[in-house]
């Protein structure tokens, strides 16, 4: 049997460039939205940026008492996606990407606003957790900037969140996002104008305090006679770059790629900011629109942040977000093999990670896992038409399906739920965890209902209908490994539609097994999958002929 952990898991398959040679980016912030639209060169392979958009929308206002997105701003933002996607078709881009992070993730309604920019823009957007947003920052940075395998810290202030990354050109030590963001600190913390020296003070305090335990884990990470240099990326440290250049060279450099920053300048701009207010801040020549309203509370966090980490200056790269979406989707699609590559496995060893961590049999998960994608291969175009990557969540969920062991045996598909949900899944978006979370809970007991809650978080009825099919294949792979020793080697799939019949021909290990147990298993779990896919299951164990 193939050893699916350690040689099998399948990346998408790779497409061919002619079709993406043209692709767009869209970053929804908490501050802005920022598209970027680049032009691929597989034969290097890298890609070359042909137009950048950015639009204000702040969907971090949101509502006070219910944290909701506010409906003027979702129609700007909705209004600014329309714009974008306008502009990328008209540069040729054949795939638009969107990502979007903490100001959606955290408000109530951010998944019904994402729903809406499907149906009324055809646009799907990705909701991604702040681990698997510092991932992408990272490969960003790396798209852009030489580590020379050198540790580097890397630190990317949003409006909602600060993400700090540990690497060194090779996969990321450490991936933190904290809830402290421009936008954020401002809204929720900022009441005077010029700030009142008792609110600069509980800023200043709130934001070390709340930035301690990612500067703590980076430390921990770091060998002993490691200095690693500080990396800036996104608007606030591009921002202060750059009014600190106008002042200084009385122009901006071309590009900010390399500009450094010292401590001790930033802390000067810090005071100067303190004492004015918003319109006098506005006014400091190269000062973008709105970002006055907010620089002070980004400064501040980046003060604090190299205070804490105990560097004295930092070195700006251009590339975040927007190009590691790009880096990420280049990697998902066959189209770099270099020093990067390690992040075409990411998936795997994420997967791996959160299993060893719930003590999860792997051996017996491995074996669910084989018959689930062969089951999968074998009803493809019969049964159902999902594609490669339905098939990775499937895979996933089938080696997770029984961490909630760890919890208690009692409901532990329930507890499989909770745990993967609430895990790190690093190379999946939030509705593929929940896709993934949702099949590992209905592997057992009762079929999907939308009385579920976790069922009803599932907002696309695309996605429910991907946990009702894989959801019924997977029962059937638990089945044929009941007794967790290997009893059954194979299965061999036929599907007769005259008679709406499926036939499943099952192989044993052994001549003088009879697979009883797992055959009983098949019949008691049939129902739920003759239900979703309107066919009436029959098994038959196949005899192995005995050499004498």
């Amino acid at each position: 049997m193939v050893n699916l952990v350690s040689a099998s898991w399948e990346s998408l398959p790779t497409q061919t460039v002619e079709q993406h040679r043209i692709i767009a980016a869209i970053d929804l912030g908490t501050n802005s939205l920022h598209m970027v639209v680049v032009q691929i060169e597989p034969r290097l392979p890298s890609f070359s940026i042909i137009a950048r958009e950015k639009e204000t929308v702040r969907l971090g206002d949101r509502e006070i008492e219910t944290g909701n997105l506010k409906p003027e701003v979702m129609e700007r933002a909705i209004a600014t996606l329309g714009r974008f996607q306008e502009i990328a078709k008209t540069l040729n881009a054949e795939t638009v990407i969107a990502v979007a992070t903490s100001a959606v993730r955290e408000a109530p309604n951010g998944k019904d606003f994402l729903q809406r920019v499907d149906d009324e823009l055809g646009l799907s957007v990705d909701l991604i957790s702040g681990q698997e947003e510092a991932r992408r920052i990272y490969l960003g940075v790396l798209s852009g900037m030489e580590l020379n395998n050198q540790p580097h810290i890397i630190i990317d202030i949003g409006g909602g969140s600060t993400e700090i990354i540990l690497g060194d050109s090779h996969e990321a030590r450490v991936l933190t996002s904290t809830k402290v963001g421009a936008v954020r600190l401002t809204s929720e913390l900022i009441t005077t104008d010029p700030i009142s020296n008792a609110e600069f003070k509980y800023l200043q305090a709130y934001a070390r305090g709340m930035l301690e335990r990612s500067v703590e884990d980076v430390q921990a990470n770091l060998k002993s006679g490691e200095f690693p240099r500080l990396v800036g990326t996104s608007g606030t440290i591009e921002t202060l770059v750059m009014i600190h250049a106008r002042e200084q060279l009385g122009s901006v450099p071309s590009t900010l790629n390399g500009y450094e920053l010292s401590l001790k300048d930033l802390q000067e701009w810090v005071n100067r900011l303190r004492k004015i207010s918003n319109s006098e801040r506005a006014a400091i020549p190269g000062m973008p629109e709105k970002r006055s309203e907010v620089i002070l509370a980004g400064a501040v966090i980046l003060q604090e942040a190299m205070n804490l980490l105990g560097v004295e200056s930092v070195t700006v790269c251009e590339r975040s977000l927007r190009e590691g979406v790009i880096v990420d989707w280049m990697l998902a699609h066959g189209l770099i093999e270099d020093r990067l590559r390690y992040q075409g496995s990411v998936r795997q060893r994420s997967v791996l990670k959160i299993a060893n961590k719930y003590h999860v049999n792997l051996e017996h998960s491995d074996r669910i896992a084989v018959f689930a994608l062969s089951l999968f291969d074998q009803t493809k175009g019969t049964l159902h038409n999902w594609g490669a990557e339905e098939r990775q969540i499937l895979q996933a969920a089938a080696l997770l399906h029984n961490c909630g062991h760890y919890v208690s045996h009692s409901s532990h598909h329930k507890h499989s739920y909770y745990l993967i949900r609430n895990s790190e899944l690093l190379g999946y978006n939030e509705t593929e965890v929940e896709i993934i979370a949702n099949l590992a809970r209905y592997h057992r007991k009762s079929p999907p209902k939308k009385k579920h809650e976790n069922y009803r978080n599932l907002v696309s009825k695309n996605h429910r209908q991907i946990v009702n099919h894989l959801s019924a294949i997977l029962r059937l792979a638990v089945a044929l490994d009941r007794r967790q020793i290997g009893a059954i080697t194979r299965v061999q799939c036929e599907y007769l539609p005259e008679q709406q019949e499926f036939h499943l021909k099952v192989f044993p290990s052994r001549a003088d097994d009879d697979c009883a147990l797992e055959l009983w298993s098949l019949d008691y779990n049939k129902g739920v999958f003759e239900a979703e896919f309107g066919v009436k299951l029959v098994t038959n164990l196949e005899p192995i002929a005995v050499l004498t």
